[in-house]
């Protein structure tokens, strides 16, 4: 969601604060802010839109400043305005903040008792204020945060500069991701290391309620709201994934799409050797997989739809129990925790707040119990909470995904999902090793069905022309397919603003087809397995209403091109693996409607790459 970059230095990090903003612009916001701290006096300026606007005005104003803090919010509590913006001031306490301050109304309400005004509508605000207010009885600012900090309930990383103490820059993480950049004779704090990989490739990982203390040439950490010092690792990253540009293309997501058969082929490399799985593939999880028997899997959005193919494949191939739950739903209704289950949480950046938060309990939970449960994360971050809380991990090496509407993370995710599951099949004898090698085959190949499939690009966006004047659709599919159905429609709607809806294609006549008519374009998907003469039957009946069929269809469907009926035709792939095939037209035909209704692809209004508040 919101990002935030922060530095100490020697020299000017104006421009320094500046460009790690503009590497968080594929999170998502709505306005853009930085402070600095110069001759004991704050220095801000906060701009409604792009980073851009942001830098322009701190240009002509000559910001510089050897300590300072910036941010991009994506309103969650009052308006997208500049008033809203971050970082926000009380005295000569500059806060910003990510995350949500829940118990901020009483709060706000104590304050504004003790005689401070409230200039914003946010939630924010009373974090600045508390601090202020605080710095009257503590000698030091960082024992005024450390006094303030247990206070606050919600989820929320902070970074916090005071214009009397230029040499000192607090950090505090609770629930919100904050990494401290280390150099020499600097340091950095940002939401997102790609925020800071170009000045350092050393990276410490806060932990849930640290709060740090930053100079130029130190870095102290406190665990336990500041109440303990400790030592938290400093890891180097690959300074490879530095550098995020769309080169030739003309949206991130349109490169993300084409990048597709090299991250499935990564993320498949690492756990086969020719047409078996590796000896060492989650050899780590071996005697987890053996003490289940069943499956639960959490996520969020096209995680979500990600986890629904998952469950088909777990019950249909290795016949193990598998059930597939919203992570927002499951954290809030109190589920039974069953013991000798696997826990598995799906999330691209490994922050999703509510997939943590699920983990968090449901661990707690079975501990409190002593049930025998196992956590698996599947993830593309591996330093996030989610890889580092979880008893065993797998990564989706899909590298930095910058446009908001997930590409080449869902399709990996489904790669690393079925090396899972086989590898769970494998382990219980659940496998007959020729559908093993059946299927890691069909792995192997998928990279090269995905290029055959992106050269009905130019056909996908002749098509794509239809949708342009359309407000709703509909996408069928069966099986399988009808998750990616679900994540079709998702996608349209997210970055083309269209209202689409996916559905079971058999659920069609209990209610869908009464909005089939003339002006309705229906999407099919329709790979050649034994749901295709059902599918066949639903197509039928979609035309019978006046409906327009916009068919994806395995080349050897027998589905041909009729008035109103539009085939593309898909290559012919194993059926284990069709998801991952379909869900390349209908990422490339979304892209195309949003194109072509001038929406803002990489970045759509009202949302944001890494949901890390509820």
């Amino acid at each position: 969601m919101c990002g935030i970059v922060g530095g100490i230095a020697e020299r000017n990090i104006s421009d320094i604060l500046i460009e790690g903003l503009k590497r968080l612009e594929y999170r998502g916001y709505d306005s853009a802010g930085l402070a600095l701290i110069n001759n004991k006096n704050i220095l801000r300026e906060r701009r409604v839109g792009k980073v851009i606007n942001l830098e322009e005005a701190a240009k002509e104003q000559h910001l510089n400043g050897h300590i300072g803090i910036a941010h991009t919010r994506w309103a969650t509590h009052g308006k997208p305005t500049e008033t809203n913006a971050h970082p926000h001031i009380s005295g000569k306490v500059a806060v910003v903040h990510n995350g949500i301050i829940e118990n901020y109304v009483e709060i706000k309400s104590e304050l504004e008792q003790l005689g401070y005004i409230f200039v914003s509508q946010t939630d924010s605000e009373v974090v600045a204020h508390l601090i202020a207010e605080a710095m009257k009885t503590h000698p030091t600012l960082f024992n005024a945060v450390q006094s303030i900090v247990p206070r606050l309930k919600g989820a929320f990383a902070l970074g916090i500069v005071h214009a009397d103490h230029p040499e000192d820059l607090i950090a505090v993480r609770e629930g919100s991701p904050l990494v401290i950049g280390v150099g020499i004779g600097e340091h950095f704090i940002s939401s997102d290391q790609l925020a800071l990989l170009p000045i350092t490739n050393r990276f410490i990982y806060l932990e849930e309620g640290d709060i740090a203390h930053l100079t130029r040439t130190s870095v102290e950490i406190f665990k336990n709201h500041g109440k303990e010092r400790i030592e938290r690792p400093t890891k180097e990253l690959d300074a490879t994934v530095s550098h995020a540009s769309k080169g030739e293309y003309k949206h991130f997501m349109l490169k993300e799409i084409y990048e597709q058969p090299e991250a499935i082929q990564q993320t498949i490399a690492q756990a086969l050797n020719d047409n078996a799985l590796r000896d060492d593939f989650l050899s780590d999880a071996v005697t987890s997989f053996q003490n289940i028997d069943q499956i639960q899997i959490i996520a969020c959005g096209t995680s979500y739809h990600a986890g629904m193919i998952a469950k088909y494949w777990a019950e249909q191939l290795i016949d193990l129990p598998c059930q597939v739950e919203i992570a927002s739903e499951f954290r809030y209704r109190s589920p039974v925790i069953i013991d000798r289950t696997l826990y598995v949480c799906i999330s691209q950046s490994g922050e999703t707040a509510d997939t943590l938060a699920a983990l968090r309990d449901t661990q707690k939970r079975a501990k409190d119990k002593g049930l025998n449960i196992s956590t698996m994360a599947i993830c593309n971050v591996p330093t996030s909470s989610m890889v580092r809380e979880t008893d065993h991990h797998l990564l989706t090496l899909a590298g930095p995904e910058i446009g908001v509407a997930s590409t080449k993370a869902f399709t990996t995710q489904l790669s690393a999902l079925m090396l899972l599951l086989l590898k769970i099949g494998q382990v219980k004898k659940r496998l007959a090793e020729s559908q093993l090698t059946e299927i890691v085959a069909s792995l192997w190949h998928c990279p090269k069905v995905i290029l055959d499939t992106l050269q009905h690009n130019a056909e996908i966006l002749r098509l794509s022309e239809l949708f342009v004047e359309k407000q709703h659709c509909l996408f069928l599919g069966r099986g399988t397919n009808y998750p990616i159905a679900l994540e079709g429609a998702l996608k349209l709607k997210e970055i083309s603003y269209i209202h689409a809806e996916g559905y079971a294609a058999g659920e069609l006549k209990h209610g869908p087809l009464a909005l089939v008519d003339n002006e309705m374009p229906v999407v099919i998907l329709a790979p050649k397995d034994d749901m295709l003469d059902k599918l066949k039957s639903n197509m039928e009946e979609v035309q019978a209403r006046g409906g327009e069929l916009f068919v994806f269809a395995d080349e050897h469907s027998g589905i041909a091109n009729k008035e109103r009926q539009h085939v593309v035709d898909i290559p012919t792939v194993n059926p284990w693996l069709a998801p991952i095939i379909y869900s390349i037209p209908v990422q490339l035909l979304s892209y195309h409607v949003a194109v072509l209704r001038g929406t803002d692809v990489d970045q759509p209004r009202n949302l944001a790459k890494s949901v890390t508040v509820e």
